[in-house]
């Protein structure tokens, strides 16, 4: 069995790509309807002009994707084609290889801490170990979120190389005092918002950095480096239209279409196969 094919039947085992991953067709077709009406939340930091309208978005999505084309199908099982997710990860290892070579600067973040620092981790650090400088600034930034419950603390904190969110306050509230220049640890936040990659960028300026070379991520890291045209890869999941329209923008280099909310180890075959064909040996911790 070929790498490839080995990755394809892992794909398919954990329902991260194949005919009936876990986003069902309800909730992708709610989101791709917010992206159609600008939900700043499902913008990720884009402005996109001129909109699509839902048709157009759901059009895209099938293509980049290789979710259900017909619009009439609106409940059920939804799809990623797993051929798709591995020439995206084929697209990203290229830009990984082709960073490492001249030794660019890196930036990762994720809007998923509790899913895909790893992935992503594993990335970065590969690259550092290739000579490549990885940088995580702005750790202890605060900064308020806009969330359905109104606007919350958060805070930017590095795990595994990546920068990631944390709350400050509510049920997700520090749960570990902090220490003399450090913040009370807070739960790790899911969010979308480009907030986080914009102060971290200028976080990166204030400290006499040029921008990075490559910013690694999803979400509002993905667009939010995008928008600035900061060279981006990295994943998104079937309802997250921003990065797939970013990247047909050509706002962004690669996104890999995947189911972005399976457990960690999952990720870990995937970012294997993404640094072989990178030819950068897979960083163990």
């Amino acid at each position: 069995m070929t790498a490839r094919d080995s990755l394809r039947a892992h794909l398919l085992k954990h329902r991260l790509a194949g005919p009936d991953v876990p986003t069902p067709r309800q909730n992708n077709l709610r989101h791709y309807r917010l992206f159609a009406q600008g939900d700043p939340k499902a913008l990720m930091g884009l402005e996109p002009e001129p909109r699509r309208d839902p048709d157009a978005v759901l059009r895209l999505m099938a293509e980049r994707v290789g979710v259900h084309p017909d619009p009439r199908y609106t409940e059920g099982p939804d799809t990623i084609d797993p051929d798709l997710t591995i020439a995206a990860l084929d697209r990203l290892a290229l830009l990984l290889r082709r960073t490492a070579a001249r030794r660019g600067s890196v930036l990762a973040g994720t809007g998923h801490p509790t899913k895909l620092a790893g992935f992503h981790g594993a990335l970065a650090r590969a690259l550092e170990a290739a000579g490549c400088p990885v940088h995580t600034p702005a750790r202890g930034v605060r900064f308020r979120e806009p969330t359905p419950d109104g606007d919350r603390p958060r805070y930017l904190d590095v795990v595994d190389r990546v920068l990631v969110v944390r709350a400050l306050d509510g049920p997700d509230r520090p749960d570990r005092p902090g220490r003399p220049g450090r913040p009370a640890v807070g739960e790790l936040a899911h969010t979308h918002s480009p907030l986080p990659v914009r102060l971290a960028l200028t976080a990166l300026a204030d400290a006499g950095h040029r921008p990075p070379d490559l910013v690694l991520g999803d979400h509002g890291w993905l667009c939010g480096a995008g928008r600035l045209g900061i060279p981006a890869g990295g994943v998104a999941d079937c309802n997250d239209v921003a990065p797939f329209a970013a990247e047909a923008d050509g706002l962004v280099a690669v996104v890999v279409p995947l189911e972005d909310g399976s457990d960690p180890s999952c990720y870990r075959a995937l970012s294997d196969y993404v640094l072989q064909r990178a030819d950068l040996a897979p960083y163990n911790s």
